[in-house]
């Protein structure tokens, strides 16, 4: 949980230890098929076939959340997956590399061999090689493993964490020059559909979102990331949120989706009103900057419902999301 200006009550910390329980309770769903897109243990696909054995079906690519960390996989999300297969599509549920608690900080000048007091959020640069990696592997991949799969008609999806390198990955071809995962053309997507997505990172920094998960990711300490309080970013750049540091701005200029746009491919955004680990303002701040690029992003949201139905098959805020997902795919 994290806190952040107008922190929540008791009332919603319940709410979101409920959500977080019912999300967490299903058993995990083994795939039918799994493939690896590199040598690493991390670097492989789960691809669930759609149910109804249809040919032809659009491909969802599944991209989990858990603050980049290494205690959050991808089986967390296996139950969202078997949900949209009964629902008709097929999905390849990405495993990527992830920080953990026993490698050196990221940040640069960091003393050789320290590292951090607990997990760290994401690998630099390796979570952002993987699901590059990843998305230039799928046709292929699932051409391959699922061959009822349209691959004409992939659409990207990820939660929290998971829809910041959803919003990324479609985003690669407005990297700034130079940049090691920066396409040419836009990738062949038919859209993305990010779920309470951690999608502008000026805003998540000012909100301390996942314990200063953003600026871990990007090399920074997470008990240092403002200069100031935390609403006195908020509006700003993300290099005003992230201190200035050279590094930390650097390499928020290749992995911040607030800044990379437009980006040409259909976006829509799925978050929950009550959500107190990504809040909403993080995704609003990401449609408000699309907005002055030019560009409309589609922002759902939902009364009523936090950060974790939006990946609970038991939950109706998950029918909108299959929803979401159809518009955009058929």
């Amino acid at each position: 949980m994290t806190d952040f200006p107008g922190s929540p009550d008791s009332a919603a910390r319940e709410r979101d230890a409920a959500e977080s329980a019912s999300a967490f309770a299903h058993p995990d769903v083994a795939p039918d098929r799994t493939a690896a897109y590199g040598d690493h243990p991390d670097q492989v696909v789960d691809f669930y076939a759609p149910r109804d054995g249809r040919t032809g079906a659009p491909l969802v690519v599944l991209l989990h959340g858990g603050a980049w960390r290494s205690p959050y996989d991808r089986a967390h999300v296996s139950p969202l997956a078997d949900f949209l297969a009964r629902r008709g599509f097929a999905v390849a549920n990405v495993e990527y590399r992830r920080g953990g608690d026993d490698i050196p900080r990221q940040r640069a000048g960091a003393e050789p061999g320290a590292v951090s007091a607990g997990p760290v959020a994401g690998r630099w640069p390796e979570t952002f090689d993987d699901v590059a990696a990843a998305l230039d592997a799928m046709p292929a991949l699932a051409s391959r493993e699922l061959p009822g799969a349209d691959v004409r008609r992939i659409v990207v999806s990820g939660h929290s964490a998971g829809g910041h390198l959803a919003l990324w990955a479609a985003a690669r071809h407005v990297l700034p020059e130079g940049s090691p995962w920066r396409l040419p053309a836009p990738p062949s997507l038919r859209g993305v559909v990010a779920l309470a997505p951690i999608a502008d990172f000026a805003t998540a920094v000012g909100l301390g979102v996942c314990g200063g998960a953003v600026t871990q990711l990007l090399g920074g300490e997470a008990g240092s990331v403002l200069g100031g309080d935390a609403g006195s970013v908020l509006g700003g750049d993300a290099g005003s949120a992230l201190g200035g540091d050279a590094v930390t701005v650097e390499r928020a200029a290749h992995a911040d989706p607030g800044v990379l746009l437009p980006t040409g491919i259909a976006t829509a955004i799925v978050h929950g009103v009550e959500d107190i680990v990504v809040p909403p303002a993080v995704s609003e701040a990401y449609v408000d900057a699309a907005a002055r690029s030019g560009e409309t992003v589609g922002l759902t949201l939902l009364g009523g419902v936090g950060h974790f139905p939006l990946i609970d098959p038991s939950a109706d805020a998950c029918a909108v999301v299959a929803e979401e997902l159809a518009q955009l795919a058929w």
